[in-house]
């Protein structure tokens, strides 16, 4: 916790072109939802999170706007929740609007841990994965951990040949992230391949795996984007909508729901079990002694190359 101070949350009327961290424009039907937090690589706190929610309800209540694109601005996609900035806010107080859950701030340890990331990570997710319009995730750069979130719960995804994916928390002695839907975007060999090495992988590898729409050139990946958002708007809006209904049926049928649920609480037992043994400090030992630094610097590059980045702002 530093003494930075914490941005307000966007409301509906604030979201514009430019501003941070989430920026929101729409053209030609199409709403274009912009991770805008490039000096932190897009990490996600909790004004983020609740901005982005923002967006998304403007999006969908316009009825000019047929698709959604969720995009970033700067080298990464999103390096995941944020776990090292100057404006980090585990700590602070947001009403809740996707879970019924008392306010975190009031309670201790695992409850308090629970009650802020039932919330902010697993319930948000749920929320957003039911978005009743078509969404397009335009990635490049690295789309690590909270990024996987983000990326995953869009109908689409699109990525530069750049990208680069991984969910390293194995690492903190953690099974995976909170919104966890790897053995079904995966399948359960690759996501155990992902998870017990911790390392990266690239554009290509997700796209062979069906993790992936489509690859293409960096320069290029805006106007596939594009051309995919035109494809869908000649659609019925309420037939896209309720094809979307169908799928994720199909999906919460072969148990994704429960494995969700499953899986968010061996995440939070991990968190537990860290904190366990030295509880002057739970928090930094509920990640396994591990920070956005050491993360970063500990990362398995893999076959892809580059250090993975963190939530922290690059010296």
């Amino acid at each position: 916790m530093t003494d930075a101070p914490i941005p307000p949350v966007l409301g509906v009327d604030d979201l514009g072109p430019d501003t941070q961290p989430v920026a929101y424009e729409v053209s030609d039907g199409t709403a274009y939802v912009t991770l805008n937090r490039p000096d932190f690589r897009n990490a996600q706190n909790s004004v983020m999170t609740y901005s982005l929610d923002n967006a998304f309800i403007k999006a969908v209540e316009d009825d000019a706007v047929k698709v959604i694109v969720l995009r970033a601005n700067g080298k990464h996609f999103s390096a995941g929740h944020d776990i090292g900035t100057p404006e980090r806010d585990h700590h602070v107080e947001y009403p809740n609007r996707a879970a019924i859950w008392w306010d975190h701030t009031t309670r201790g340890g695992g409850d308090r841990r629970m009650a802020r990331e039932t919330e902010v990570y697993v319930q948000m997710c749920r929320r957003w994965r039911e978005i009743p319009k078509p969404m397009i995730a335009q990635v490049h750069g690295a789309c690590i951990a909270g990024g996987l979130m983000l990326a995953g719960v869009c109908d689409f995804i699109v990525a530069a040949d750049d990208a680069f994916f991984s969910d390293p928390v194995v690492k903190m002695g953690i099974p995976g992230v909170e919104y966890f839907a790897h053995a079904f975007v995966l399948g359960p060999r690759r996501a155990k391949e992902i998870l017990y090495t911790g390392r990266r992988f690239g554009a290509a590898e997700a796209a062979e795996w069906g993790m992936l729409n489509h690859v293409v050139p960096r320069d290029e990946l805006q106007a596939k984007v594009d051309s995919i958002a035109e494809e869908i708007k000649v659609m019925p809006a309420f037939g896209l909508t309720l094809a979307k209904k169908v799928i994720n049926t199909n999906e919460d049928q072969m148990g994704l729901q429960t494995s969700l649920d499953s899986a968010f609480g061996w995440h939070m037992f991990a968190h537990s079990a860290n904190a366990e043994p030295d509880d002057t400090d739970s928090f930094s030992a509920s990640l396994g002694g591990m920070d956005a630094r050491s993360m970063r610097d500990s990362a398995n590059t893999g076959s892809t190359g580059d250090s993975a980045p963190s939530g922290e702002k690059k010296d």
